[in-house]
């Protein structure tokens, strides 16, 4: 289960990084919630791609790079670097026009091979104080 689980979670921030929302049926269950910091959550994989959506409208640069992945059973917890810069506002932070680099973590449940359940963890502080500067 855990070449399922990283490649799922590497697969899916690649295909939203691209831009390719139509993927995420391949990665997400049906009925996918998100749990995610910025009033950002979804439920379902229509939502999940508006976010994402919204997300690269902001930030067309945005990347994902999975550092590293702990695989337990249907669980694995991941330890992400999130780069872009902010040229439009996104989840209640300002466009700063500056380039930003923030820790996530992320809990992931798979069901059926897909993620089910993923809880965000992400440093938004960085981001807040980026856009006071």
């Amino acid at each position: 289960m855990s070449d399922v689980g990283k490649s799922v979670l590497e697969d899916w921030f690649a295909a939203g990084d691209a831009g390719d929302v139509a993927k995420f049926d391949e990665y997400l269950h049906p009925d996918v919630v998100v749990h995610a910091p910025l009033g950002l959550s979804t439920q379902g994989i229509d939502a999940e791609r508006n976010v994402w959506r919204a997300a690269l409208a902001a930030i067309p640069d945005l990347r994902h790079e999975v550092q590293e992945v702990i695989v337990d059973g249907d669980r694995m917890a991941a330890r992400v670097i999130v780069t872009g810069t902010l040229h439009g506002d996104f989840g209640g932070v300002r466009a700063t026009g500056a380039p930003f680099e923030i820790d996530q973590i992320v809990i992931l449940h798979l069901r059926d091979g897909k993620a089910a359940e993923v809880w965000e963890v992400a440093d938004v502080a960085a981001l807040l104080r980026d856009e006071t500067a």
